[in-house]
């Protein structure tokens, strides 16, 4: 595979270039129409959640394509939905370099990058400019500078700037490297902006004539209580659906590597089995009318597959594309469809 010939070139190279230069060599190939070089397309493997019909249950999650600058050469490698973001109101440059770091012996990352991006104006731009006509999802935050009393209204500003070009919308409650944004999962803060984001949502809605699914993204290190809040909030107040979950703080199982010093969330395969109980924890505490969407550590079907047993409609992976390359999405799409082959 023409990817394992080129990672450790990509791998010398800080990681944020690497990044960069891998996205910008997947838009040449698309637009070349060779993007079956480094990925096969992906079987259908048709489910509908949240009321949106998804040609395959595995999707990109958010984080990688944070502008949606690279929506066409994503969904050539068969994602059966695309989540761009985390943006923001207004464009912020995040936190200082480095800020992204690889931990290859336990195929994990850890970053700290801060929401860095380019605002929702672009975002929405770019999404405009892209043939991509299939689901879409935009992960939406608040500006660093933006106070937690005042964090509802970033998250309007911005549903209101994606809402005509979205398929669904995260609220990003849950990343570790915005100041004091995880406090948000708490019981007062989390209904207070629940309840701004459905009421603006309702308006929305009429306004356009199509109601848009909300999800609220939440963090693996919460513990009973903490999943008993969000569950109960969200059941209440009309979210769609929880993506579970966004990166931990924990270095369980990396203490060992010299990186895990680093400061910010680590994503990847120390991350699987945690977000799996997390997973599993909510499907348990929510009504069905509420969706889990499973992300965390997913590397091969077998992966996938274990969300799915957990409770999860969807999955989303990542981290694991660093590794594995862009062949592994339609690898676990073809596994999942076909009974007895997850592994």
């Amino acid at each position: 595979m023409l990817y394992r010939a080129v990672r450790p070139l990509l791998f010398a190279l800080d990681p944020e270039t690497a990044h960069r230069l891998s996205l910008k060599s997947l838009d040449v190939l698309t637009r070349l129409g060779a993007a079956s070089l480094v990925a096969f397309p992906a079987p259908r493997m048709p489910v509908r959640v949240m009321g949106l019909d998804f040609p395959n249950p595995v999707g990109l999650a958010a984080g990688l394509d944070k502008d949606g600058e690279h929506i066409d050469a994503l969904a050539a490698l068969g994602f059966g939905f695309i989540e761009l973001g985390a943006v923001t109101p207004r464009a912020q440059p995040g936190n200082p370099r480095p800020r992204l770091f690889r931990l290859p012996e336990a195929e994990a990352l850890i970053n700290r990058l801060g929401f860095n991006n380019r605002g929702a104006d672009v975002l929405v731009e770019n999404i405009r400019r892209s043939g991509y006509r299939g689901i879409v999802g935009v992960n939406i935050g608040k500006n660093s500078d933006t106070p937690n009393e005042r964090a509802h209204e970033d998250y309007i500003a911005c549903l209101r700037k994606v809402y005509a070009h979205a398929s669904f919308v995260t609220a990003n409650i849950s990343s570790p490297n915005t100041k004091d944004l995880r406090s948000l999962q708490q019981a007062d803060g989390l209904d207070a902006l629940l309840v701004s984001l459905t009421a603006e949502r309702d308006l929305l809605a009429k306004r356009y004539g199509n109601r848009i699914p909300l999800a609220v993204k939440v963090a693996p290190d919460l513990d009973d209580a903490g999943i008993e809040t969000i569950a109960d909030r969200v059941a209440a107040r009309g979210i769609d659906a929880v993506i579970a979950t966004n990166t931990t703080v924990s270095r369980e199982g990396v203490v060992h590597l010299r990186a895990s010093r680093e400061q910010g969330g680590l994503s990847g395969a120390p991350l699987r089995a945690l977000a799996t109980a997390v997973v599993r924890r909510l499907r348990r505490r929510l009504p069905a009318s509420v969706a889990v969407i499973g992300v965390g550590g997913i590397a091969s079907a077998a992966d996938a597959r274990e969300k799915l047993d957990a409770g999860a409609s969807l999955v989303q992976l990542y981290t694991a594309l660093v590794y594995r390359g862009p062949a592994l999405v339609g690898e676990i799409v073809r596994s999942l469809a076909s009974p007895g082959r997850a592994r």
